[in-house]
């Protein structure tokens, strides 16, 4: 079955709590992701226009997590920080790892694209580090 890629960039800040090391800290990242989908081609020979792939799954991540603050949902002081001043979070049920953010940006494409199959999904956290969930 024919696939093809799109890459989405974005910009947040997150912390791993409880984590062994500075990343405990609030920090940012250049997040990119790579989205791999398949399916059958329509009649220009296409799987999917990359155009609705950067509005409809690049929208929602630019909505939810573009130049914000991804937190666990425990994470409760940041949180309380980031409504009081008005600055834009998203709460996971688990810690912000790359894992756990490129696990539920996959069930999160499949969602948004239900008439595709999602291949895989490549989150860098940085050029040298990413995680992948695939089908």
């Amino acid at each position: 079955m024919p696939n093809c890629t799109r890459v989405i960039e974005f910009d947040a800040a997150h912390r791993v709590m409880e984590h062994e090391s500075k990343c405990r800290n609030l920090h940012g990242h250049r997040y990119k992701i790579e989205l791999t989908v398949a399916g059958e081609l329509d009649s220009l020979g296409r799987v999917i226009d990359f155009g609705v792939m950067k509005s409809v799954f690049g929208g929602w991540v630019d909505q939810n997590l573009d130049h914000g603050c991804i937190l666990f949902d425990a994470d409760e002081d940041v949180a309380k920080l980031c409504e009081e001043n008005g600055w834009r979070f998203f709460l996971m049920d688990s810690n912000p790892t790359a894992e756990n953010l490129a696990e539920l940006l996959f069930e999160k494409a499949k969602e948004l694209l239900p008439d595709l199959t999602v291949v895989r999904l490549r989150l860098y956290e940085t050029p040298n580090c990413w995680s992948e969930v695939s089908f």
